[in-house]
């Protein structure tokens, strides 16, 4: 039986993943938390990836705090570069398959159409560089890694922004939202699908992939199709970025192009609405029953 390792096991994706796991019994499935994975000791990882010896590895995990990134560059480096190549450097020398998750982070924004995979990468945070960098290293000791670009990742699972906003559309009366940033957002769980459905592909064909949800949108939008599938009265106003700073830079522009995996893999990507309202669905009936 080949075995899948789960790395961020108990972020989003990864809880995602162990969900639709219950569907692929036909693989011995690890999923491995900060303790078991440990991307951040580095000596330890190459250890921990000897002893559970995978067939496949979902690299799910990264230090993502955007803005908590600009003050610990080492330590997101460590996690978003470091560790990513000694676990390409594992997969390739022990004939594993790896697909790693990177984001359209490692854009600077200033595109107008949707960013293929050969766009130019330029980077305008810590984030989006280690993130850059992690892919790079990747590629130069495993010609054979497959990567997926991903953006506005959310879930039922862990904190984002849908969990946020659904909490303060209800909670206040008015809320304000940046209105100038355009991409698309990403259902966790469409994603894990997509992640199987490669595992599945009767051919393996390695590189650069993008994978979100469908729509081209800003995140005042996404806030307005959160709003009116819950049913909330909250006042939401568009704002433009520079009354919302950050420490973290992000890209005004970072609508990504599914043209490749669609046609590669056969991948079935959803529009942004259906998948938001299967979630907010799981979400609320969740909450009906804890009330």
């Amino acid at each position: 039986m080949k075995k899948i390792l789960v790395t961020g096991a108990t972020g989003q994706l990864g809880s995602e993943l162990k969900v639709l796991s219950e569907n692929y019994w036909q693989y011995e499935w690890v999923f491995a938390d900060r303790t078991q994975i440990s991307l951040d000791h580095l000596s330890k990882l190459k250890i921990q990836l000897e002893l559970i010896r995978p067939n496949f590895i979902l690299n799910c995990g990264a230090y993502t705090a955007v803005d908590k990134a600009e003050s610990e560059p080492e330590l997101a480096d460590i996690v978003n570069h470091q560790a990513v190549k000694i676990i390409a450097q594992y997969a390739n020398d022990n004939q594993a398959k790896l697909i790693h998750i990177s984001t359209d982070y490692v854009f600077d924004g200033t595109s107008s159409i949707a960013l293929t995979e050969d766009a130019l990468n330029n980077p305008i945070n810590v984030y989006g560089a280690t993130k850059r960098a992690g892919e790079l290293a990747a590629l130069a000791v495993n010609p054979d890694v497959l990567i997926i670009r991903t953006s506005w990742v959310y879930s039922r699972f862990g904190n984002n922004f849908v969990k946020t906003m659904q909490r303060l559309l209800q909670e206040r009366d008015t809320v304000s939202v940046v209105n100038d940033q355009v991409g698309s957002p990403t259902y966790a769980a469409d994603l894990a699908k997509a992640m199987m459905d490669i595992i599945s592909a009767q051919e393996w064909i390695p590189g650069i992939y993008n994978y979100s949800n469908e729509g081209e949108i800003s995140w005042y939008e996404f806030v307005l199709a959160i709003q009116e599938i819950g049913g909330y009265t909250c006042d939401v106003k568009g704002i433009p970025s520079a009354s919302y700073p950050t420490p973290a830079k992000r890209p005004a522009f970072s609508l990504l192009d599914k043209s490749k995996i669609k046609a590669v893999y056969e991948i079935v990507v959803p529009d942004y609405t259906d998948s938001l309202r299967k979630c907010m669905e799981l979400l609320i009936n969740s909450n009906f029953k804890r009330i």
